[in-house]
């Protein structure tokens, strides 16, 4: 899944080499993707009104798991 979001964020982003995505598990069936970018490209992965950031998520939301465990997206300033 680190891989999905990674690839997605750098198509959107200037920077490539500054994008990051960590996987911090939260407990058994929560995982949380820590999306980190270059101060500049900020706006372009969050979008207007937060569009892009909620269609990353959804894309994330709708991918299927092995073992329920739930994926969620959080990009860090």
């Amino acid at each position: 899944m680190e891989e999905l979001v990674s690839y997605i964020v750098k198509a959107l982003v200037v920077n490539k080499e500054d994008v990051k995505v960590e996987a911090v598990k939260e407990n058994d069936t929560t995982i949380i993707l820590k999306v980190s970018v270059n101060e500049k490209d900020l706006g372009k992965v969050i979008g207007k009104n937060g569009k892009i950031a909620n269609s990353l998520r959804a894309i994330v939301k709708s991918v299927p798991t092995d073992n329920n465990v739930r994926y969620f997206v959080k990009i860090m300033e």
